[in-house]
């Protein structure tokens, strides 16, 4: 009887923890390996180069300036309200075959902000979709949210 009790306990067991790690880390080396020998196995292609640099395109920059009383320039030469518009129109019509134009406003500190707004309705208007606003960083945000 005490022979049938030893038998019983020299049987060997069968782990499956270490055998589950050893397969994860089978797959593991056979997918890293298939993926290098895919790359591998690309067709290298010969890209064509291009010996000659593509023109720039030239971009002119339309200013507009906008001072305290209302007064308008466009690129420093003084211009009334009314002919703004075919102005900007006719700039446009210039640019048309050299690149596209842009048009920057810039309006001084003082101006008004109606008058900033009909500047950029003109532009809209004459068919410039190319529209910035100047800007200067001259103060923070108080802690209020006004700026000094």
């Amino acid at each position: 009887m005490a022979r049938h009790l030893l038998a019983d306990e020299d049987e060997a067991r069968i782990e499956i923890i270490p055998m589950i790690d050893i397969m994860m880390f089978l797959l593991v080396f056979f997918v890293m390996a298939t993926l290098k020998m895919i790359t591998n196995a690309g067709i290298t292609q010969n890209l064509p180069g291009n010996a000659v640099p593509q023109e720039e395109q030239k971009i002119d920059k339309l200013i507009v300036g906008v001072a305290a009383d209302g007064t308008l320039t466009l690129n420093g030469a003084p211009l009334a309200a009314a002919g703004l518009e075919p102005a900007l129109r006719q700039a446009r019509q210039d640019e048309a075959s050299k690149g596209q134009a842009q048009v920057l406003i810039a309006a001084q500190k003082q101006a008004d902000l109606q008058a900033v707004m009909h500047v950029a309705d003109a532009v809209r208007h004459a068919g410039i979709q190319a529209l910035g606003i100047a800007t200067q960083a001259d103060s923070l945000p108080s802690a209020h949210g006004a700026i000094r």
